[in-house]
This record gives structure tokens, C-alpha cells and sequence, in this order.
């Protein structure tokens, strides 16, 4: 069994001088029980009441006072989907300034020209040009494609690349139209599909046209002077491949300088160039 200690008591007496030690003025006795917690002051907080109406009144006055933008400032934060940032912040160091294409320069060019010019701007801009006749133009274009069974209708350049259609016989439902095409003169060649646009009646009225869209790439940097783009146009249709090269040439265009005339109204205008 655990042993039990007892309470125990001394009794401190004052000593004499012989017995040695410090003369106390007169008995000290105390006495301490080891068992006995030690005592602790017991504290007790008071409750803070709440304020006054008249200091109530002036605490409302006091917000009244401060302005509606120190009181609470709300934070905006743009996200996508699924909760990612759509802002980035890029810093820039010496020497690592971005690279701004030509032909952004160069409209900023001709928007600042327009600004200080009073008077219609005349200016020269690079450009695709077809070295050919659009072929829907031509007198021959339906007897062509009743020959060919494909025929370019016609193209246009622009600053992002070429655009154009092209008519193809009916032949059957199942049908493939693409372009392939080249920027140095046929070392290296691209292709891409056209898409179906809208069907029309043929000339003669015998059969149905299909018409196909297109859209070829050309980077801002193969805009140079006297830089060439070369196509074809190619139909696959009940295992057959039929091609529009015209008569053998290929469809070309060159890059050429082209004179322009920017009226003064164009200035708040949203397109700069057709």
C-alpha cells in the first residue's frame, strides 16, 4: 500500500545569543501544512456595459463623417472557369523590351500621321496582289469548271493571310476541298482544308455548285517585297482527285507596294483598312 505522511507542524522559537544566529524582537511561531493548496487571489473582471444613447449618438455621428472610401474599400478580381487569374504582370528588365511586330508599328505610324495631318493622307502600305485575273471575272469560268470540276472563284489578301472560295461540281455528297500552297517556290508546301460554304445552281442550270471558303496563313514577317505566295486548289470526290492550277501556272501572288488614300473621317474609325 502507498505510504501515508502526515501532517506535521514546527514551532520556531528565538534563539539567544550564545545559540548563535539573528535576535528576532520577539516569538515567532507559524505554522504550514504541506497538504494544503497554495492560496490563489481570486480575480474578477467587471462587465463593460454598453454605451449611452448620447454616446451612441455620437459615435454614428463620428461615421457619418468619414468618407464612404476610408470606410470600406472593395478589391475587383478577375478569374476564368475555374478560378485561375486572367491578369499577369510582367516586369521588364533592361535590355528585355518586347518586340512589337512591323505591321503594328506601322499602323501606328499612319493612326500618329492622321492625327497631325489636316489634310487626306496619301501613303503606300505592302501587300499581296494577285498576278491574275479573278477567275470568276472571266468569260471562261463556267466552261472551265465543266472541264475541271474545280475552279477558283476568287481570293483576297489581307493583313492576317488569304481568303477566297471556290466552286466545285456536285459530283456526290462525300466530298474533300483543300489548297495547298508554298512561300519559296515549292522546297517546302501546307495544306489546308476548305470548308463548305453554300450550294447554288450551276450556269446551265443541269446540276448544283458547291461553294467551299478557305483561309491560307501568311506571317506578318514573309510580307517583304517581291516575296511570292503560290496555291492550287485540289477536289477529292468518289476516289477521284481533281486540280485547279490554273492551265498548269498555279495561282500566284506578289508582294508589291500599293498606294493608298486615307480620308480624314477614317480617323475615329474603327477599320483603317479594307
Amino acid at each position: 500500500p502507498p505510504a501515508l505522511h502526515a501532517c506535521s507542524s514546527m514551532t520556531l522559537r528565538s534563539r539567544t545569543p550564545g545559540e548563535g544566529g539573528a535576535q528576532p524582537n520577539k516569538l515567532q511561531s507559524s505554522t504550514s501544512s504541506s497538504c494544503d493548496p497554495a492560496l490563489r487571489p481570486i480575480i474578477r473582471r467587471r462587465a463593460r456595459s454598453l454605451p449611452t444613447l448620447p454616446e451612441r449618438r455620437k459615435q454614428a455621428a463620428a461615421q457619418r463623417q468619414v468618407p464612404v472610401c476610408q470606410r470600406r474599400m472593395n478589391r475587383v478580381r478577375f478569374a476564368d472557369a475555374l478560378g485561375l487569374e486572367l491578369t499577369e504582370v510582367k516586369v521588364f528588365q533592361t535590355g528585355e523590351d518586347p518586340s512589337i511586330p512591323l505591321h503594328v508599328l506601322s499602323r501606328l505610324s499612319i493612326n500618329s500621321d492622321l492625327w497631325y495631318s489636316s489634310s487626306d493622307l496619301e501613303f503606300t502600305m505592302q501587300c499581296l496582289v494577285p498576278d491574275f485575273q479573278q477567275p470568276a471575272d472571266c468569260m471562261d469560268f463556267s466552261s472551265r469548271l465543266q472541264e475541271q470540276q474545280v475552279c477558283l472563284e476568287r481570293v483576297t489578301s489581307s493583313d492576317l493571310g488569304l481568303s477566297g472560295t471556290i466552286q466545285v461540281r456536285n459530283v456526290a455528297f462525300e466530298k474533300q476541298v483543300s489548297v495547298r500552297y508554298t512561300f519559296n517556290h515549292w522546297e517546302s508546301l501546307h495544306e489546308v482544308c476548305a470548308r463548305w460554304h453554300s450550294s447554288i445552281p450551276e450556269t446551265n442550270g443541269q446540276g448544283q455548285v458547291d461553294v467551299f471558303a478557305f483561309f491560307l496563313p501568311v506571317p506578318p514577317f514573309l510580307l517583304q517585297l517581291c516575296s511570292v505566295v503560290q496555291f492550287a486548289a485540289r477536289y477529292q470526290v468518289n476516289g477521284w482527285e481533281y486540280w485547279d492550277n490554273n492551265r498548269g501556272k498555279n495561282y500566284s501572288l506578289t508582294c508589291r507596294t500599293h498606294p493608298l488614300k486615307m480620308p480624314r473621317e477614317c480617323e475615329e474609325s474603327w477599320i483603317h483598312f479594307i
